[in-house]
């Protein structure tokens, strides 16, 4: 009795591990590997990315142990280098060219932040006659940009 059961299971073809013989279980398992493998190469990216994003004009920054302010888009950057050149951005400009290139390129209006950077070796008297211009032009939302004391 329980022979026939057994030779009637195999006389049709369909027992259990003939029809799937052919074919692959599904893996309901998600390989994560490729994903940690993505991650670290862009980890990597931006590390090496992150320090070629700031502003191009090498000075030296005054330190000081003033708090950072927040930010919520990328602001227009004036730079004072020593020698009393200034730059937007990383375009050299002349003083006189300053209130026009800003009202031109603010897209905020005159609530548009602007962070300068004077150089610690740089005229004092320099960098007060950019912050008239920037005062003059209309622009109220001035930052001054110093590096933190290291301790």
């Amino acid at each position: 009795m329980g022979m026939g059961t057994a030779s009637s299971s195999r006389g049709n073809g369909r027992g259990r591990g003939r029809g799937r013989r052919g074919r692959r279980a599904l893996n309901s398992e998600i390989n994560v590997t490729p994903l940690v493998d993505v991650m670290l190469v862009l980890l990597i990216v931006f590390m090496v990315a992150a320090p070629l994003l700031s502003v191009g004009v090498p000075i030296e920054l005054p330190k000081t142990d003033a708090k950072s302010l927040p930010s919520q888009q990328e602001p227009i950057t004036i730079t004072v280098n020593k020698d009393g050149v200034i730059y937007i951005q990383d375009t050299e400009i002349a003083l006189d060219d300053l209130t026009t290139r800003l009202v031109a390129i603010s897209s905020n209006g005159y609530d548009e932040r602007i962070y300068l950077r004077g150089d610690g070796g740089s005229d004092y008297g320099a960098v007060m006659k950019v912050m008239a211009r920037i005062n003059q032009a209309g622009f109220s939302n001035l930052g001054l940009v110093t590096d933190p004391v290291s301790q």
